[in-house]
């Protein structure tokens, strides 16, 4: 009895992990979709800019003032197939938008926190569902793997 107990438990944490999908999969891996019903956007991907503020701080600068794919939801859904990225690295910021362009400032004091981001594995390749786990404020936001300047834009309006 306990064995059948433990094997229904382990089959409903495998079932559980890689759900079963069968909508609209991204064009392109490495590469976060906002996903409007049946329709993928790709986000924006650029290569942000060191500048050497006061102190330490560092300013990351991204061209151009507003992104070009755009979500009219606060909890966005995002679909990403991983290839050379790794889905543990990926963080999600709240830019700063001045004087026509984006930006955001890392210092060693004060650290922009991240925003949450709940992934969920879907079928049995490396298709991710990335949800915000917080409405969104309308604004300027970025996904970026850690260590990197590339960046994945998107506006929330």
């Amino acid at each position: 009895m306990r064995i059948r107990c433990l094997a229904l438990c382990f089959a409903a944490i495998f079932a559980a992990a890689a759900q079963n999908y069968t909508g609209p999969r991204p064009p392109q891996p490495d590469l976060p979709y906002l996903k409007h019903a049946e329709n993928l956007v790709p986000t924006e991907v650029l290569e942000a800019k060191e500048e050497k503020g006061k102190k330490d701080d560092v300013t990351y600068v991204i061209a151009e003032a507003a992104s070009s794919a755009r979500t009219p939801l606060a909890s966005p859904i995002f679909l990403m197939q991983f290839d050379k990225l790794a889905a543990a690295r990926l963080s999600l910021y709240k830019l700063e938008s001045r004087n026509g362009r984006r930006e955001i400032v890392f210092s060693p004091k004060k650290q922009p926190k991240a925003i949450g981001v709940e992934f969920t594995h879907l079928n049995n390749d490396k298709l991710y569902r990335l949800e915000v786990e917080e409405s969104l404020d309308p604004g300027e936001y970025a996904f970026s793997p850690d260590g990197s300047n590339r960046v994945f834009c998107f506006q929330v309006y």
